[in-house]
């Protein structure tokens, strides 16, 4: 527990909770989004006319026909997979804790972009990692300086990366940083976890093929998620590896919670079988697509020229870097939630080693579109108003 502390974000962003404020924190997607009509009616289904089954216990890994239907979609996404290589989660983040707990010894590295997914390290600190960083540009993370990287950790056991529109970068690995990742990973004998929870929300451009479609040895390990393209509360993701790393992970499994939830994977494949996921993901991508050009216009036109943004081609994230010596903490607990009444997430717990003050994500995907533009708007004549450089 000594590596388990609470610390300032969660702190910060407690305040964050007034209704008055704007956040621009948290991942979560669009409530209004969430086909509550057609779930009303699926979950009467699945308890009035089959709650004997829907409410009892089920198999650990999952309810036979839902791990069917994501074995289907995986396909369709080049991972040719069955049955038999998916796992249920509750959500893709207890597949991170389950992989940690399935290959991480105390001392143990992991390699990961920087910066990443704070949610993973929250998973992964409880072993006692070490931890290896290789910097990122626009293409994703870096593969000559994580060459160099395993040339330096020689041992490292696991890579995480979110190679799709990464959190909180929002970037996306090029298609041929992938297959290089996956001929380092066979050269240095290397676990890779690929946690793609964002994959499917792309609204421009072209798919690139995840890296578990490249991998040949076993080795790539896949997290997707039901909570971006359908509904967090229903808690669950999924886990695509190979049958021996699937019956690991599913005997962690066991342990930790027994199973999901028989209702709520009985909803999501029932939502699979009669309504069309794919119609709805288009609409869930238009929405965030026109939200993301709103609140990147709104930074053009009202912050300082010398804060940089990325513009993402999916997901639900862009990622700020303000010039160097700017504190995104301490400028939103003195300024950005007082006086503007904006918050979002400052940027330096997402770095594994050594963090970086000057940089913060911004979420554009809850809010509605006047709400963006407010208060991006208010946030920017404050940065104005303020020399960047206190």
């Amino acid at each position: 527990m000594d590596v388990m502390k609470p610390n300032a974000i969660r702190d910060l962003l407690r305040l964050g909770a007034d209704p008055r404020v704007i956040s621009f924190g948290g991942g979560y997607p669009d409530a209004s989004l969430f086909p509550i009509t057609e779930l009303e009616g699926i979950v009467h289904e699945a308890v009035a006319v089959s709650g004997r089954d829907t409410l009892q216990y089920t198999v650990s890994n999952g309810i036979p026909r839902l791990r069917q239907q994501i074995a289907e979609r995986m396909t369709r996404d080049s991972i040719p997979c069955a049955e038999d290589n998916i796992l249920i989660l509750q959500g893709a983040q207890q597949g991170l804790d389950l992989v940690a707990k399935m290959l991480i010894d105390k001392g143990n590295v992991i390699i990961t972009e920087n910066p990443t997914f704070l949610g993973a390290l929250i998973a992964f600190n409880p072993y006692e990692p070490a931890y290896a960083t290789v910097r990122m540009d626009q293409d994703g993370m870096d593969m000559d300086e994580l060459e160099l990287t395993l040339q330096r950790n020689p041992g490292a056991k696991l890579l995480y990366t979110v190679p799709d529109f990464q959190n909180p970068t929002g970037v996306t690995m090029s298609l041929e940083r992938r297959k290089r990742l996956i001929e380092l990973a066979n050269r240095y004998d290397l676990m890779v976890l690929e946690d793609s929870p964002y994959r499917e929300l792309r609204y421009q451009g072209t798919p690139i093929p995840p890296i578990k479609s490249f991998d040949t040895e076993g080795r790539v390990i896949f997290l997707g998620s039901f909570s971006k393209i359908l509904a967090p509360g229903l808690r669950l993701g999924w886990a695509v590896a190979s049958e021996e790393l699937t019956q690991q992970l599913g005997l962690l499994k066991l342990a930790a919670d027994t199973q999901c939830s028989t209702l709520n994977m009985s909803i999501a494949s029932l939502y699979l079988e009669r309504y069309d996921i794919d119609a709805h993901i288009k609409t869930i991508r238009e929405t965030y697509r026109r939200k993301k050009d709103l609140m990147l216009d709104t930074i053009r036109r009202t912050f300082p020229q010398n804060v940089s943004f990325t513009d993402p081609s999916g997901g639900l994230f862009t990622w700020l870097t303000f010039p160097e010596g700017f504190d995104t903490t301490r400028f939103m607990a003195d300024h950005a939630l007082p006086e503007a009444k904006v918050a979002y997430v400052p940027g330096a717990t997402f770095f594994p080693l050594e963090q970086r003050v000057n940089h913060a994500r911004f979420s554009y995907s809850t809010q509605a579109d006047e709400v963006i533009v407010r208060g991006v708007s208010a946030l920017g004549q404050l940065l104005t108003s303020r020399s960047p450089n206190h």
